[in-house]
């Protein structure tokens, strides 16, 4: 500034003795491009027009000298200074911060200026590949610069004093981006204020590289936005390996590392060294696995030679089980058992024993019986047959005795009863053993197994059988019993056959009859075989020979044969089918029982709300659980997407809530009342809760992945992308979800697009099932305290619940109706950016939504029912269901357009008199990404645009059908405000 200036007032640095007591901000997490704090020279910035800002010199706290701009044209109006600074390159950075410590001169302290006079200023910033800027070149009046933010100073100062203690310096920091070019110009404009810019810092921000969870992460620029992560994959030190993959660690929009996904750990025969590295076991000690341990003597009777060793090699003669731990001590096999004690009875024998004197060291002996038959001189022996029975059994006996039966009669056995543990098979020699002799006395036959009948008369029934099992000797005869079905066993008569075949006479026709046998040796009967019933024929039919060698014969023997089975299926007897029996009649009982309606039950009805967790979600191991990825964050902690593998299903994708760290008890209550809530709905428009896990650390709830997420965001993404069937399609989902919640008595309270997912197929889900539910007041989530008390979403809220906290499901029909209107309007922001107030004021003088643009006027209609204010009147979810079936039965009844007729503004509409530049109209219309192709083909004003053609649309790259429609219908509004306010755009 000249020191002639009339406005030159005293603006200059503030002393060294202000200067120490600066603040300077130092991150080690950041990279500087720029800092005119440590310029030696001049800066060599442009300034436009040469009377504005004025470069000058000051000094810092080390009496350095540094370069600082200043201007002051207070006294003359219309000022319009720009100050450009040289070339920046971004050196790759996407987001780009820019610190300005700056004083500013009171307005009011200054006698005499005009009411032009600021305390404000701007940044802009114009990215380009290369240096385009020249102290000659108009730059800052050619080039498209884009707007940071007007600065204002915190603290303006009206007087000075020399010794700098009344001066006020301000440290402003604000960012842009995200940046593609090579580098950047930064630009500041004066219009008006009293000021100096003492110094201008332009850096960035990275996370550093970083050892953790033994891996080695680079070092990582933060992304874009200032609240974007950035994935940074790591490596394995040397010696580890990785327990989940992948390894992943994210970098935030402040430079600090967040969220590690995935580890490594040291190696098998590595143990950790100070976190960063992973140390080989000396010989003698060992690691068997991967992870945190340490390393560890070798247990009793291995070693281990070698360093790195992860398992410790037994002694000769001593041995580990594939089940035994690395960390056991090895052991050897058991001797053989002791003082056997043989009982006999006819043909069962019972053996005992004492257990052996060494065990090897182990506790799981357990006893193997070989039994082997001999001939009467035991000179040859053969293993028994299979027909042996052995109680409780032949092998892995835990007890010294065991019961054998069903053996031959006066027959010579051996038994052997063997010692084993669980290293015996690792031994090259076999199991110690005792052996004992024994020889069985004469016994009775087996029971002969079934009855087969040969042919019947109305007089005669011809049986035949099998011969026992176990004959033990010669059969000299068998005997059958038989009796009427209705008549007393008692009152049964007797049959003898010297064969297996016997024909039994003098029977009455038509007549069921119960049947045994049983066989006799000289030691005696054997027991009765079970009863079978057959039946004799009745007076007319012809005697059927069941086993003939025609085909005819055949199909009469398979005829005669159901008509066995169903005579036999009245016998009240012991049947072959009496478990199929069993099933049935519980299967009918259960077919036939009034279970009544499934109702929900509030988990914090129960005395201890964990119990609720138990009944009505499934725990689920850990193990079963990999988390890959953050996708968001939650009430209580992050929310991962994950796989989940439950055995002998296959692997599905998952979301896994969890649970932060340092919860409270009733945090854990209320963050697992959510699945208690959830594990009791079933249905395909609800969202499915696959498990908890609450017996590890983080506490989760895992539900399945829906990979759209929330509806009101993919809308957003997706604008005008999808048909009004579609769109209907989705309301039909949600609408059955809220029907199935309606008939269990369930009432959702925060129905709203941003608690529907959708998944890959489109089909929406409601979600969300929280009881305690902080609902903070935001733009996302907007909430209102009630004068009952407590936060309710109002834009979404029927007004009884608002006014008196009547929740019921007409008030959930309600939100239903807003959900509607999100929809059709492609994720917009209900009553868009009025007050909570305001919408509570509207509703209540009668204002409702207008249909968002494009809307079937029969789904208008239908969200107006859902908001009658008499909730009695408000349809039922069964007929909204009802409702949109016909429409997706008929698409004709959708192609009515509704028109406004609302009695507020329809504030879709957006004013265009209010717009300034071609960027602000596409950010109202939600089109700024077409931003580039706007000015890149030369439409660069509102005249031009308001001009442009479905043909202009597609040359400048615009080809979504439904964008293409919201700009031309914007286009056309454009129009028509032009038409009646032609100097209002100009």
């Amino acid at each position: 500034m000249r020191s002639d200036s009339p406005a030159a007032f005293p603006i200059l640095l503030p002393t060294l003795w202000f200067l120490t007591h600066l603040l300077l901000l130092s991150c080690v997490s950041s990279e500087t491009l720029m800092d005119t704090r440590t310029a030696t020279a001049e800066l060599g910035w442009t300034a436009n027009p040469p009377s504005g800002w004025e470069e000058v010199s000051g000094y810092d706290e080390n009496l350095n000298t540094i370069r600082t701009y200043q201007v002051c044209n207070v006294f003359e109006p219309n000022q319009n200074n720009w100050l450009l600074t040289t070339f920046i390159n971004r050196r790759g950075a996407h987001r780009i911060y820019t610190e300005m410590r700056f004083t500013v001169r009171d307005c009011s302290s200054l006698p005499n200026v005009p009411g032009s006079c600021k305390e404000t200023f701007n940044l802009y910033y114009y990215e380009t590949d290369s240096v385009i800027a020249t102290k000659k070149s108009a730059f800052w009046t050619e080039a498209p610069y884009l707007k940071v933010d007007t600065i204002a100073a915190d603290e303006s100062f009206s007087q000075v004093d020399f010794g700098g203690r009344l001066m006020k310096v301000n440290t402003e920091v604000r960012s842009f981006g995200p940046l593609t070019r090579n580098g950047f110009y930064l630009a500041f404009q004066d219009y008006g204020a009293c000021m100096s810019l003492l110094s201008v810092r332009v850096f960035f921000k990275k996370c550093p590289s970083v050892v953790q969870n033994f891996a080695i992460f680079p070092e990582t620029m933060t992304g874009a936005e200032s609240t974007s992560l950035v994935t940074a994959r790591g490596t394995c030190i040397p010696n580890a390996e990785e327990v989940d993959v992948p390894i992943k660690l994210y970098c935030n929009g402040d430079g600090e590392w967040m969220v590690p996904i995935g580890r490594c750990t040291c190696k098998a025969g590595f143990e950790p060294e100070n976190n960063v590295a992973c140390k080989a076991c000396p010989a003698g000690t060992f690691k068997a696995s991967q992870g945190a341990g340490t390393c560890a003597q070798c247990p009793a009777n291995s070693r281990s030679t070698a360093e790195a060793s992860p398992v410790c090699t037994c002694r000769n003669g001593y041995y580990r089980a594939d089940f035994d731990l690395p960390a056991a001590a090895c052991t050897s096999v058991p001797s053989g058992p002791r003082n056997v004690i043989s009982i006999v009875n006819e043909t069962s024998i019972i053996l005992e024993w004492h257990p052996p004197r060494e065990t090897g060291g182990r506790d799981d002996v357990t006893y193997n019986i070989v039994c082997k038959k001999c001939r009467s001189d035991r000179r040859a022996c053969s293993r028994c047959d299979d027909n042996v029975e052995f109680v409780p059994r032949q092998l892995g006996l835990t007890e010294t005795r065991v019961f054998i039966s069903s053996l031959w009669a006066h027959t010579p056995y051996t038994f052997e009863i063997q010692a084993v543990n669980g290293v015996s098979n690792k031994s090259p020699f076999p199991p110690q053993h005792v052996s004992v002799n024994i020889t069985t006395n004469q016994a009775a036959p087996s029971t002969v197994p079934i009855m087969h009948q040969v042919s019947a008369t109305m007089r005669s029934i011809t049986l035949s059988w099998p011969q026992p099992e176990q004959p033990n000797g010669i059969i000299l005869d068998y005997e059958i019993r038989y009796y009427e079905k209705d008549h007393n066993e008692y009152n049964s008569s007797m049959a003898r056959s010297q064969t297996n075949t016997a024909r039994i006479d003098g029977l009455r026709p038509g007549m069921v009859y119960v049947v045994q046998v049983r066989a006799r040796t000289v030691a005696g009967y054997g027991k009765y075989s079970g009863k079978m019933c057959f039946q004799t024929l009745t007076d007319g039919e012809q005697q059927l020979p069941l086993i003939a060698g025609s085909a005819a014969a055949g199909v009469v023997f398979i005829v005669s044969l159901v008509a066995i089975s169903i005579v036999c299926s009245r016998c009240p007897l012991k049947r072959a089918y009496s478990k199929e029996a069993v099933y049935s009649d519980k299967l009918q009982h259960y077919s036939t029982g009034s279970p009544g309606m499934k109702i929900y039950i509030d988990p914090f009805t129960y005395e201890d709300p964990n119990e609720a967790v138990r009944e009505f979600a499934k725990e689920i191991d850990v193990s079963f659980v990999k988390i890959e990825e953050v996708i968001g964050a939650g009430e209580f902690g992050e929310v991962y997407k994950g796989r989940l593998k439950l055995p002998g299903k296959r692997e599905i994708y998952v979301a896994i809530k969890t649970l932060k760290a340092g919860y409270s008890e009733k945090q854990r209550r209320d963050f697992l009342s959510e699945a208690s809530i959830m594990g009791q709905f079933d249905h395909p428009n609800i969202i499915r809760l696959e498990g908890v896990v609450t017996k590890s650390r983080p506490v989760m709830i895992i539900t399945e992945f829906m990979e759209n997420g929330a509806l009101d965001s993919f809308l957003r993404q997706n604008d005008g992308q999808f048909t009004v069937i579609q769109l209907v399609g989705m309301l039909r989902g949600i609408a059955a979800g809220m029907k199935y919640l309606a008939e269990m008595n369930y009432v959702h309270r925060d129905l709203a697009a941003r608690n529907i997912l959708v998944n890959s197929n489109l089909v929406c889900k409601v979600s969300d099932f929280g009881l305690s539910r902080y609902l903070q007041d935001d733009t996302s989530d907007p909430t209102y305290t009630s004068s009952l008390g407590g936060k309710i979403p109002v834009r979404w809220t029927a007004p009884e619940a608002i006014a008196y906290r009547k929740f019921t499901s007409a008030s959930d029909v309600w939100s239903y109706g807003i959900v509607m209107w999100e929809v059709m309007s492609f994720g917009e922001r209900p009553y868009w950016d009025m007050s909570n107030q305001d919408v509570i004021n509207a509703i209540e003088q009668d204002y409702r939504l207008p249909p968002p643009m494009d809307c079937p006027a029969a789904l208008h209609q239908l969200m107006l029912d859902c908001w009658q204010k008499d909730r009695n009147t408000r349809p039922r979810f069964t007929e909204i269901v009802n409702t949109l079936d016909k429409m997706i039965r008929n698409p004709a009844s959708l192609k009515t357009v509704a028109t406004i007729t609302a009695p507020l503004l329809d504030r879709s509409i957006p004013d265009f008199t209010a717009f300034t530049s071609v960027e602000d109209w596409l950010s109202a219309i939600k089109m700024s990404q077409y931003r580039d192709n706007f000015l890149t083909a030369g439409f660069t004003s509102l005249q031009l645009v308001a001009q442009m053609t479905s043909e202009d649309l597609l040359r400048i790259g615009i080809t979504l059908a439904g964008h293409q429609k919201k700009i031309l219908n914007s286009v056309q509004s454009m129009r028509v405000q032009m038409s009646q306010s032609p100097t209002s755009m100009a």
